[in-house]
């Protein structure tokens, strides 16, 4: 238990985060990188795979060595654009010859497809948007423009260096790019009082399939919903995005809780279904259940005294006391390891750092609980977590906030209703060690069907999942379907997937950009 709690912490302190060998086209690798140079986009910003430095541009920001091995297919070249019109320019090229983009920001996807194909035959390239993570901050208007190359942590810093009062809401894990977390949600501690990442965005600059560089009031209103939760690489490449800055206390109160079974951990847990949805919206309650023991972590945005005073009308069997409490700045707290809430170094340490992870082998999936689990089922739960291989799962109470969105608002639909979302994580080490972690979680996700929403069975996209569906290889120019895409797509979006498919058909009906689980265009006539 020991070793597993140990490659629990290595994996979560840099956080996440059907292989065959590609032989893309060399005439295809040669005449893409001949256009990209011929629209002026500088020669050392473009890495081909003659490149002597091109594997260390490619892992620079990779979270699981899992998509990194001799079989993993590899982009033809990567271009790491400095200005719009590079981005401009590897659309058009792309479009012209043929070759597909891929958009990495943090490299967090958590299968890969940022920078990497399943498709053994598919020529691509990647865009590396780490040069655009340039964030500006406006305090008159509390706003900030925030480059889809930053890291979630860069903003945080930036936002709160200087103001121990202004804050905003998305992940726990610093090193989580911009992009990608936005563009499917942003999930985070303060979302109970705030909203997700993307009920705080106010604008954004995109390149769309033509290379047309586009603001909110150039793409419209049906584009700007779809990028905000619609998932990545799915509507073009958004450069930047304009967010709502918000305001939090000078100081805040975090506590970190573990109960055994001896402890009482089911009993607790089974109440705390009810009381972390239902808690004020100032207060967020998550679990992590691992081996045999349930860890209670909490954010308040306040003082200790009256954090004491609230657990103690609203959760009293936790027991928590002013002995638990740690008080910091929001800034502080967003610096704490977010598998149990302890100190990782230095702040800027902690949320400065963009450290590729090529150690921990990872997987994850998720669910949606919108009914308590019984006591009963949850002791047959924590069995699971005694069997080889198993992992851990967190539990991240919805409420608050989330409740008073519509499901339609945004491509996000899990909002009222929802108690709580279940992450669920395996880790091992070394290349081909991973069969007894991968069997445990995949049989226990259809143990706990029984247990979540169903109908569909809900996803979080930001937990991406290849294993609930995915489109068919892209061959000779042929357009993924609307009806082949709701394997994944009505269970990460439930009813907005239609609606993101029609927007998909309107702004890319040609499909360019394209992979495992980018959204079909809705075609007329489709089936």
């Amino acid at each position: 238990m020991a070793m597993l709690k140990g490659l629990a912490l290595a994996f979560f302190a840099s956080c996440f985060s059907c292989h065959l060998i590609s032989v893309p086209s060399l005439a295809s690798s040669d005449e893409f990188h001949q256009c990209l140079i011929s629209e002026k986009i500088p020669s050392e910003l473009v890495y081909t795979q003659s490149s002597s430095n091109f594997t260390d541009v490619l892992v620079s920001s990779i979270k699981n060595p899992k998509f990194f091995t001799t079989a993993t297919v590899r982009p033809v070249c990567i271009v790491t654009p400095t200005d719009a019109s590079h981005v401009q320019a590897a659309v058009h090229c792309g479009r012209k010859l043929g070759v597909r983009l891929r958009v990495r920001s943090g490299g967090h996807d958590y299968e890969g497809l940022s920078y990497r194909s399943a498709c053994p035959y598919e020529v691509f390239a990647v865009v590396d948007l780490t040069n655009l993570r340039a964030v500006s901050v406006n305090q008159s208007e509390s706003t900030a423009w925030v480059g889809s190359g930053a890291t979630i942590g860069e903003l945080y810093y930036t936002i709160a260096k200087n103001n121990s009062q202004v804050a905003f809401p998305a992940g726990e894990c610093p090193t989580i790019g911009v992009g990608g977390h936005f563009s499917g949600g942003g999930v985070g501690m303060i979302m109970r009082k705030h909203g997700l990442s993307i009920d705080k965005v106010v604008d954004a600059k995109l390149v769309n399939a033509n290379g047309d560089l586009l603001d909110r009031a150039g793409m419209g209103e049906d584009l700007f919903w779809a990028i905000r939760g619609g998932g990545g690489g799915s509507f073009g490449v958004v450069l930047s995005w304009k967010v709502q800055l918000v305001q939090v206390p000078p100081t805040v109160t975090v506590f970190s809780i573990g109960k055994t079974l001896e402890q009482g951990a089911i009993d607790i847990l089974t109440k705390w279904q009810d009381v972390g949805p239902s808690l004020p919206s100032d207060l967020n309650l998550k679990v992590k259940v691992q081996g045999q023991e349930a860890l209670f972590m909490a954010l308040y945005l306040g003082t200790c005294s009256s954090l004491v005073s609230t657990m103690g009308e609203q959760f009293p069997e936790l027991n928590m006391t002013s002995a638990d409490c740690r008080s910091m700045t929001w800034l502080e707290s967003a610096a704490l390891s977010f598998t149990d809430m302890s100190s990782t170094g230095t702040v800027e340490d902690a949320l400065l750092s963009r450290a590729p992870s090529m150690s921990i082998f990872t997987k994850g999936k998720s669910d949606y609980v919108q009914r308590a689990i019984s006591k009963d089922a949850w002791k047959s739960i924590f069995s699971w977590f005694a069997m080889n291989g198993s992992g851990l799962i967190m539990l991240e109470p919805h409420g608050g906030f989330m409740d008073t969105v519509p499901a339609a608002a945004t491509p996000y639909p899990h909002r009222c209703g929802v108690l709580y979302i279940i992450q669920y994580i395996v880790f091992w080490q070394g290349d081909g060690g991973g069969a007894p972690a991968t069997t445990w979680l995949a049989k226990f996700y259809d143990f706990m069907g029984h247990h979540v929403s169903k109908k569909p069975r809900q996803a979080y996209v930001n937990f991406r999942d290849l294993d609930i569906g995915q489109n068919p290889a892209a061959v000779d120019g042929n357009v993924s379907t609307f009806e082949s895409g709701k394997a994944w797509g009505e269970r990460y979006f439930m009813a907005n997937y239609q609606r993101l498919a029609s927007v998909k058909a309107a702004v890319d009906p040609t499909d360019y950009f394209r992979n495992e689980q980018s959204v079909p265009p809705l075609l007329h006539g489709s089936n």
